[in-house]
């Protein structure tokens, strides 16, 4: 989720003398390679589609680039959508991208590029997309309430389906919340709250039953992503005191690994998470999942100022 509609629109800027770095994590040497330096666009939130592109957005538009970083991004047009923020998730049949825009609705586009449809009705609140169910029928969001006294710890995660129809809560009880996603079989939905304090990463079902809290620290943490191979989880982890999931911080990429599939991990094998990078980012830097299809890099984002390696 992103605020950014307060700030300046269509997008984030990069600072005097920052850059932005599209990065990759490899998972068998766990090495990383840049694969698209700026210092004039700001990128945020890559996915990694099944053929092989990143898709990341900038100054309110969506981006594609080779994953390989054999060519520069280019911009998806899709008309008629106001500026987009960085809540962009993958529809599994390789055809559809769903977005969330300054508008605080969410809509659904080709990927390829072309007209955008409002998903989300005028029901009053403002709506952030982070999820879409295994199968393709459902998306999970959070939904604030703009009347709240504190509007961003209003959150509660919802569900609906791919054209707007059956929505439901699955949490009930307002708090700041974001980022929700379906692990891999479908039976558990991941996200981060402060129901339990600071921000953490819990689960519950889809049904809104079984809520519990996975990662126990002090440090606070968001956006957890796994792996479409069911076998890793990566999120964002905040120094401790952070509030929110603000840009320009120091912060670490925690994963995952355990025995069985994600859906079988609980708080002891969450706890057990080690940190595989360290860098200069958060807002933008893994708002979305991406992962490889095969599970065998990370996509992710920093912004370094002045020489910073």
């Amino acid at each position: 989720m992103s605020n950014d509609a307060e700030a300046t629109p269509p997008g984030r800027l990069l600072a005097s003398g920052q850059r932005c770095r599209i990065r990759i994590w490899n998972r068998s040497d766990r090495s990383v390679t840049t694969v698209h330096e700026s210092a004039e666009r700001l990128y945020e939130a890559p996915n990694w589609t099944a053929d092989g592109r990143l898709v990341l957005n900038a100054d309110g538009t969506l981006w594609t680039m080779p994953a390989d970083g054999s060519a520069d991004p280019t911009a998806v047009d899709i008309p008629g959508v106001p500026p987009l923020n960085n809540d962009h998730v993958l529809d599994p049949d390789g055809v559809t991208v769903h977005v969330s825009a300054n508008d605080f609705h969410i809509w659904s586009a080709p990927l390829a590029g072309g007209a955008a449809t409002r998903v989300t009705p005028d029901d009053g609140g403002l709506h952030f997309l982070h999820g879409v169910s295994p199968d393709g029928s459902e998306l999970a969001y959070v939904h604030l309430d703009p009347s709240a006294e504190a509007v961003w710890s209003s959150g509660t995660i919802r569900v609906m389906a791919t054209d707007g129809s059956a929505d439901r809560a699955v949490t009930t009880e307002p708090a700041a919340a974001d980022g929700p996603e379906w692990t891999p079989d479908g039976s558990w939905i991941l996200f981060n709250t402060e129901a339990f304090g600071h921000a953490q990463i819990a689960r519950v079902r889809p049904d809104g039953s079984g809520i519990e809290q996975l990662t126990v620290d002090e440090h606070v943490n968001w956006f957890p992503h796994p792996a479409p191979t069911d076998d890793a989880a990566v999120y964002l982890s905040f120094p401790p005191g952070t509030e929110g999931h603000p840009a320009d911080k120091r912060v670490r990429l925690r994963l995952v690994t355990g025995p069985g599939s994600v859906s079988d991990w609980g708080p002891a094998v969450w706890q057990s998470a080690e940190t595989i990078v360290e860098l200069d980012g958060g807002q933008g830097t893994l708002n979305v999942n991406g992962w490889a299809p095969d599970g065998s890099a990370l996509a992710f984002v920093d912004y370094p100022i002045g020489d910073a390696a």
